[in-house]
């Protein structure tokens, strides 16, 4: 009997490490779920309604979990990431208005991401603002341009995930409501004032960027070429990889705002500036704790722009049909447009704190222009052939769709107010 155990545990290994080689792409997007604009987002969230609003770390890590699971789709079965399907597929209006309006996504994205940078090296160093910036620009740009990324991706990763843990690990140390914290996100509130914070959240979250991003990573691979078994395989695995990687944001994204509600909603301190936050680092990193928060919010920050950079160059070379190369002039120019666009801006702002929300929920109004192409994009015979969305993985998408509309709609009027 021993050699059949010892064939059960083969096959076991096997199958191990066949999930690994289709795991990957979905925990590369979760980067996002730790960037300077959820940490913004999800303090302001947390510090001014309390437990209210975790509802809508849930609601968007659902919706999140479909519309990448999507993008992901579209990729494998194509070959083609979400811009140049929309490049070949749509009628150039559609296709103006979706990528144009992507692009300003991303630029926005790039701007919450160099801001956190230029924070961090503000609360290390002294160094203004604005420098700080372009600082951060320039290294984002270097990296990309000199392809040393792939080299300290895993170093960031690992760094910015240990402040995203530490978190999650401060919910058991700090005086947590557990009773308002299950309430909360599962019952949907909309305190007075609470619409801005609530699509601010729900942009930092369904990042557009990312959306474009996961299909890029996916198509790279083109799984496609290899043939019926192996698209159907991947399918199945990727949606494991996804569930995984946003069921962690998840966690994450809910720790914050469980932190700041505990830390301080609770004692009626509502925070407008990011070093504020190191408050709730302090009962594991001690006096450190100013310090390490700097530094995650530096590495939040430059691993984040460089993706949002990597997700413009991918949508300006998808317009002439392209996969992302930063040897290619197309990306080149993508990633330029996202990293000085972003710079501009930053120069513009008064409040880096405002900033940065404000620019969470540009991304929140952007949502319903790429969710509802990927969508059609999804459902169509001739671009997605035997693998084209089912009736009910259709109907589960108008209804994200529908409940992003409703909501930037709500935000629209409460703004017109």
């Amino acid at each position: 009997m021993k050699w059949l155990s010892h064939i059960g545990k083969q096959a076991s290994r096997m199958a191990s490490m066949e999930l690994f080689r289709y795991i990957g792409p979905g925990f590369f997007v979760t980067v996002g779920f730790i960037d300077p604009g959820n940490w913004v987002t999800n303090v302001a969230a947390g510090s001014q309604f309390g437990y209210q609003l975790l509802w809508v770390v849930t609601l968007s890590t659902i919706i999140l979990i479909v519309v990448q699971h999507n993008a992901a789709h579209l990729g494998i079965v194509t070959g083609l990431c979400l811009s140049e399907a929309a490049s070949k597929f749509f009628k150039p209006w559609l296709r103006i208005l979706m990528l144009g309006s992507a692009m300003v996504a991303c630029v926005a994205t790039a701007l919450a991401e160099l801001l956190g940078g230029a924070i961090g090296l503000n609360m290390l160093t002294g160094l203004p603002i604005a420098v700080g910036a372009v600082l951060s620009a320039v290294f984002s740009a270097w990296m990309l341009f000199s392809k040393n990324y792939q080299r300290l991706e895993k170093w960031i990763m690992g760094f910015v995930s240990l402040i995203g843990i530490a978190f999650v690990f401060e919910i058991w140390l700090a005086d947590v409501s557990w009773v308002q914290t299950a309430v909360g996100w599962v019952t949907p509130t909309f305190p007075p004032g609470a619409l801005p914070v609530i699509m601010g959240v729900l942009g930092a979250v369904v990042m557009p960027h990312n959306i474009f991003l996961h299909s890029e990573v996916i198509q790279s691979r083109q799984w496609n070429a290899q043939g019926d078994d192996v698209i159907k395989k991947q399918l199945k695995y990727e949606f494991l990889d996804t569930l995984a990687g946003m069921g962690a944001g998840w966690a994450i994204n809910s720790a914050m705002i469980i932190m700041a509600a505990a830390v301080f909603y609770k004692n009626g301190i509502v925070v407008n500036e990011l070093p504020q936050v190191t408050i709730t680092l302090e009962p594991i990193f001690g006096k450190a704790s100013a310090v390490v928060f700097a530094l995650g919010l530096l590495f939040a920050g430059l691993s984040s722009s460089v993706t949002a950079g990597m997700a413009g160059g991918s949508v300006f070379a998808g317009i002439f049909i392209e996969p992302f190369d930063i040897n290619d002039p197309h990306s080149r120019i993508g990633v330029g447009i996202t990293l000085l666009g972003a710079l501009a801006g930053i120069m513009l702002l008064p409040d880096p704190f405002k900033g940065i929300l404000w620019s969470q929920i540009a991304l929140s109004l952007q949502l319903p222009l790429t969710i509802i192409p990927l969508i059609l994009l999804t459902s169509s015979r001739k671009v997605m052939g035997e693998y084209t969305n089912r009736r009910l993985g259709a109907s589960v998408l108008w209804i994200v769709g529908l409940i992003v509309i409703g909501l930037n709609i709500a935000l629209l009027v409460d703004l017109a107010r």
